[in-house]
């Protein structure tokens, strides 16, 4: 078969890091094709094509169309496709690491199976929603109940502050239009953050599923991730929101997010939020070695002999 013809695939450390990339990008009722290294959008109004490696996460709203050369280009530069639909959001496709260390993803797999390191975790996660207080000396459940006082409060106050009326978060996952004007602009306020903390996590090649707060599901990891910024960022736009009448609440809320987050800074947070949590400083050389259960690792690439343990 002859070569066939195209853009080189791209080394990872020719690729820019996620924490340097932009939020996200929302798109609809277009057509997505690859031009070299770029993806080009095509809609009614023309063309514009848009470097896959700016980008952190690709949103694709209805009406949106996808080739397989556009997805090949957007795995190669490591972006997050979430498909956005009237009913909520997919989480259906992602690229892959920036990182070709297994570091992170084996550092978060030892801490969420030692219960000691585990419960270490999420009590790092709640001491960051109060980081002028000492809550080191309170049970997981008085940080629980306390995180929930805290975020209560946070609808009260913006309830009164913007006149709406608040009974709770309500939302059916599989009818987003079936809910109230200020909890579609929560869902869909989320969805973008939710969308940026999917993409860091799997950039650096973590596991979404390896949840500490939040356990058993696929993406238990991107909420965990997620809820540190929710009261600073979403949940603000969200009231405000709904308090006026938009003629397209989603993307208000959308525009509104990708601006927040972008003049908080929380791509590069998540990052350094992330390195925290799992208690990693420095990024670890890209190299291959071989399991050994006494010394932990050997070197990968020499011959050993037969007699030799293993």
């Amino acid at each position: 078969m002859k070569e066939i013809p195209g853009i080189i695939r791209p080394e990872l450390q020719h690729l820019p890091q996620v924490k340097d990339r932009m939020t996200f990008l929302y798109l609809e009722r277009c057509k997505l094709n690859r031009r070299d290294s770029a993806i080009e959008v095509l809609d009614d109004e023309g063309t514009v094509d848009i470097p896959a490696a700016a980008i952190s996460v690709l949103m694709l709203g209805p009406g949106s169309s996808i080739t397989h050369r556009a997805m090949e280009l957007i795995g190669d530069a490591g972006v997050t496709v979430i498909w956005v639909g009237e009913h909520g959001v997919r989480y259906y496709a992602s690229g892959r690491p920036l990182t070709k260390r297994a570091g992170l993803l084996l550092q978060q797999a030892r801490l969420v199976s030692n219960q000691r390191l585990h419960l270490s975790v999420v009590r790092k996660m709640y001491e960051m929603r109060f980081p002028n207080e000492d809550v080191s000396r309170l049970t997981l459940q008085q940080l629980r109940g306390r995180e929930g006082s805290r975020v209560r409060e946070i609808y009260r106050k913006l309830a009164k502050q913007y006149g709406i009326s608040w009974h709770g978060r309500e939302y059916n996952p599989n009818d987003f239009y079936e809910s109230n004007a200020v909890n579609q602009a929560l869902s869909a306020g989320h969805a973008c953050l939710y969308g940026l903390a999917h993409a860091v996590i799997v950039a650096l090649g973590c596991s979404p599923g390896l949840g500490f707060v939040h356990v058993g599901h696929e993406l238990s990891f991107v909420y965990d991730l997620a809820d540190l910024y929710k009261a600073e960022v979403t949940i603000p736009i969200a009231f405000e929101a709904a308090s006026q009448d938009l003629p397209d609440l989603p993307a208000y809320v959308r525009r509104k997010t990708r601006d927040a987050m972008t003049e908080g800074h929380i791509l590069e947070r998540m990052v350094h939020d992330l390195h925290y949590l799992l208690e990693i400083e420095e990024a670890e050389a890209d190299v291959v070695e071989l399991w050994n259960y006494r010394e932990g690792t050997v070197k990968n690439g020499i011959s050993y002999k037969a007699d030799e343990e293993s």
